[in-house]
């Protein structure tokens, strides 16, 4: 029995920040590589040459892709032989403090959505959730920095089941059509279909943790990721939403059971600066 400490997901948490806020995952990098060679519109093209040139600049001197560097979502995944204490995740906002000031990365949390819009200073607290996966010895970190302008393009619908597929491919449209130009496109879109109103958009959120080049285990959802990428491209907004042919560099997918009587959708936007990494803390 493998016994995690909130010490070394501290750890991992405060080690990571600093890394993912100035580093472009590698297979984001390479798909905006491979959308500027794709692309035939000069507009998209410059933008697309700018993306993947500041993200050198940023890879090289160490500063911030993007100046909103977000909330902090911290996902644990822990399977059968692991033992997560229940205080887990105590010491991850005093990690988050410390990795954000001394990587002098923007503060962008507030202390109450209503009642008190002070700044936290910290860019605490962290969004942490736990979910167990049914991987033996498995115990992996998701760590992603959120921007506002893109989780602000996202949304949760609760469609009837009779809207079905065409529902779910209009819905992503309307929100493609209405937000996306404000989520900082090229996007990378996680699509959660299926559990109920507050587990869809966590289905949507860890779908974004997907590599863009692995396709949903599952051979009919990687083929609707397929289908919704090409309908969202179809759209024409484009990189940095002056029109193009790369509106999003992929779609992915994440089902699971429902309601007879429902059909919950939740899109989440995911920007160009899609600042997200996975830690194995198996070894710990």
């Amino acid at each position: 029995m493998q016994a995690l400490s909130k010490e070394a997901v501290a750890r991992a948490v405060y080690e990571t920040i600093p890394r993912i806020a100035c580093e472009l995952p590698a297979d984001v990098l390479a798909a905006l590589e491979r959308a500027f060679a794709e692309e035939r519109s000069p507009r998209a093209r410059e933008v697309l040459r700018q993306l993947t040139e500041n993200a050198r600049i940023a890879r090289e001197d160490r500063v911030p892709i993007c100046q909103d560097t977000g909330t902090v979502w911290v996902c644990l995944e822990a399977g059968p032989g692991v033992m997560v204490p229940a205080d887990v995740f105590a010491d991850v906002d005093d990690a988050v403090a410390r990795a954000y000031e001394e990587a002098r990365l923007r503060m962008s949390v507030v202390k109450d959505a209503l009642f008190d819009r002070a700044n936290t200073r910290t860019n605490a607290p962290a969004f942490c959730e736990f979910h167990p996966v049914d991987e033996p010895a498995v115990a992996r970190l998701h760590i992603m920095l959120k921007g506002g302008g893109s989780d602000n393009a996202s949304r949760v619908v609760m469609l009837t089941p009779g809207a079905g597929l065409a529902g779910v491919k209009d819905e992503l449209a309307r929100c493609v059509r209405e937000k996306a130009a404000n989520a900082c496109p090229p996007l990378v879109i996680g699509v959660g279909l299926g559990a109920t109103f507050d587990k869809v958009g966590g289905l949507a959120k860890r779908a974004l943790m997907r590599p863009i080049d692995a396709p949903a285990p599952d051979a009919r959802t990687a083929e609707l990721e397929a289908e919704l990428l090409e309908l969202v491209n179809a759209t024409g907004v484009g990189a940095g939403a002056l029109g193009g042919a790369h509106t999003a560099l992929a779609v992915k997918v994440n089902t699971a059971p429902c309601h007879i009587a429902a059909l919950p959708l939740a899109i989440n936007m995911g920007c160009s600066a899609m600042r997200r990494a996975t830690v194995d803390l198996a070894g710990e």
